[in-house]
């Protein structure tokens, strides 16, 4: 193949257009259908907190090595199924419980 060929077919791939402002960031919405998304995960630049410390080379793993990289637009999530806090909220109004049955264990000295 040529390099005539191979910059005519670079040519013809459609690549969403790139913010012109340096300082302008990239959304999950901008290159994909988002579902019920939070905030967070339409924001990949929100996350911080990568490559805090270096690890020994003999320890690294390749997910060490994978969640030492910071998310793109490209690996967020693109729907959120969230769950129901009705157990946790229940909990908050009640209290958790407590065993109120007969103690029947010899009580032991404390001196």
């Amino acid at each position: 193949m040529s390099e005539e060929q191979v910059q005519g077919r670079a040519e013809e791939v459609a690549l969403p257009e790139q913010p012109t402002h340096p300082e302008a960031e990239l959304k999950t919405s901008d290159f994909y259908h988002i579902k019920n998304l939070p905030e967070r995960f339409n924001h990949p630049d929100w996350f911080e907190g990568y490559n805090a410390k270096s690890q020994h080379p003999f320890y690294a793993t390749s997910a060490s090595v994978c969640g030492s990289q910071p998310p793109s637009v490209h690996t967020m999530p693109t729907q959120f199924h969230g769950r129901s806090q009705k157990f946790s909220a229940a909990l908050g109004m009640f209290g958790m419980y407590r065993n109120h049955s007969l103690n029947t264990a010899m009580d032991r000295s404390k001196v």
